[in-house]
């Protein structure tokens, strides 16, 4: 541990703790990764929340910018740090074409460096030090460190009844009264109200009903509610014949963007990033859409030191302004993350292991209880531990996600290829099988 003895309080905290549990694992497992032939027995990190099954189609149409496009003046030069008013407007554009089907002021975007810049600001400027975002669980576990490390915003994780065995959220209103009594009681305020749809890690939607209630609710009390799309266009097609059967009677995605342009409130607001449905990470994009004039204001005014790099936002512009090549690409991007999701649940399926049905996102979250030799977080952890070093498959691990069933893992289905995926499927049978034999004997 190193010595944080001069640092500031936020300082030594930051020195202390992680962004989250997994990365030294991670780190260590990045250095020995499978390869068919040189190293059989590497491993198989399936814990971060990457993308990469159209990077070759997306890196393909950047080159053919960066090859065949002059650079523009602007781009060397100062820009608006909510973001070029070219770039905002081709951005605009592809929410109301892709996402939203209604129209969008460019002006109501801010954008900075990725989700997590875009997640601090947002807090730092809604909220209060000490006070309170309540976020249904389980969710992102870092959340936490965004909304916490320099904001200083609490989380309040809102326990939601029932399993894991529907696609959509079954939101009940008194849940958030009974939070707001709670919060109120320990001397905080309930400031914000923070979803994600499709979530992670379930992969669960919020109806477009339950939206307008919490909206409604959330308006009425004057609470922020800001909703993340950050997997938006990550969509399972459920009408797969392979995956019907999973989904009765589903409600269809209705994008928040589309209720916002309908409300016009100033306490309803939308979180995007370009890094999962784009594959992207790297470019570090995330945006703000909001129709609070003073909150987009107040991001511009505070946001200099979180501004995208010009080029970047030239690049991007310049595919974000191809429709014909965005229709192609999200086709196929959904083609292949159905694909991904179908071989994966069917090997959960085969091998008896419940998952949650997913609507979206990258991830399956599957129940593993069984094999838990105590019901706890250090159970949990054990578990997860055991899981790696037996079969070096690395998931995520339930700590943080702050829901209280305990067993639950997340894996990430788009970060591996799927002669991969079927690497990892049989080491996971095999670990499945052992465990299930020793509980005979």
């Amino acid at each position: 541990m190193p010595d944080a003895s001069f640092l500031s309080q936020k300082g030594s905290k930051a020195a202390q703790n992680p962004i989250r549990v997994d990365l030294k694992i991670y780190s260590e497992a990045m250095e020995n990764l499978y390869h068919p032939k040189t190293n059989p027995s590497g491993t198989l990190p399936m814990n971060i929340a990457e993308n990469q099954l159209c990077w070759e189609m997306l890196r393909e149409r950047i080159q053919k910018v960066t090859r065949e496009k002059n650079i523009p003046d602007w781009v060397a030069n100062y820009t608006d740090s909510n973001g070029a008013p070219c770039f905002r407007k081709s951005t605009a554009e592809f929410l109301s074409q892709f996402l939203f089907h209604c129209p969008v002021d460019p002006d109501s975007l801010a954008f900075s460096v990725g989700a997590t810049s875009v997640i601090e600001m947002t807090s730092f400027l809604l909220a209060n030090p000490g006070d309170t975002a309540v976020i249904p669980a389980p969710s992102y576990p870092v959340y936490s460190g965004d909304i916490g490390n320099l904001p200083g915003v609490l989380r309040f994780d809102l326990q939601l009844p029932g399993g894991f065995k529907d696609s959509e959220y079954d939101f009940e209103i008194s849940l958030l009264d009974q939070a707001k009594a709670e919060i109120e009681s320990k001397g905080s305020q309930f400031r914000m109200l923070i979803l994600t749809s499709p979530d992670n890690p379930t992969g669960k939607i919020y109806r477009e009903d339950h939206l307008r209630k919490i909206a409604s609710w959330c308006m009425d009390h004057q609470i922020h509610l800001v909703v993340n799309e950050i997997y938006g266009l990550s969509q399972i097609d459920i009408t797969h014949p392979e995956l019907q059967s999973d989904y009765p009677n589903p409600a269809p995605f209705v994008s928040f963007g589309k209720l916002m342009n309908e409300l016009k409130s100033p306490f309803l607001h939308f979180w995007y990033s370009f890094s999962k449905d784009f594959g992207i990470s790297g470019f570090r994009i995330g945006l703000l859409h909001s129709h609070n004039a003073a909150l987009i204001q107040g991001y511009q005014n505070a946001g200099a030191g979180h501004c995208i790099s010009n080029y970047t936002q030239w690049v991007m512009q310049e595919v974000l302004d191809d429709h014909a090549f965005l229709n192609s690409y999200f086709k196929e991007f959904k083609t292949l993350l159905t694909q991904a999701y179908i071989t994966f649940t069917k090997g959960l399926k085969n091998l008896q292991i419940p998952f949650n049905p997913s609507r979206g996102s990258l991830f399956v979250w599957l129940d593993l209880s069984e094999f838990l030799e105590e019901k706890s977080e250090s159970g949990e952890e054990k578990l997860w531990l055991d899981i790696y070093k037996k079969t070096s498959v690395l998931l995520t691990p339930s700590q943080g996600f702050g829901h209280q069933q305990r067993g639950w893992f997340r894996v990430v289905i788009t970060s591996i290829s799927p002669s991969e995926m079927e690497v990892a499927l049989d080491r996971l049978k095999g670990f499945v099988e052992d465990q299930r034999g020793k509980s005979c004997r």
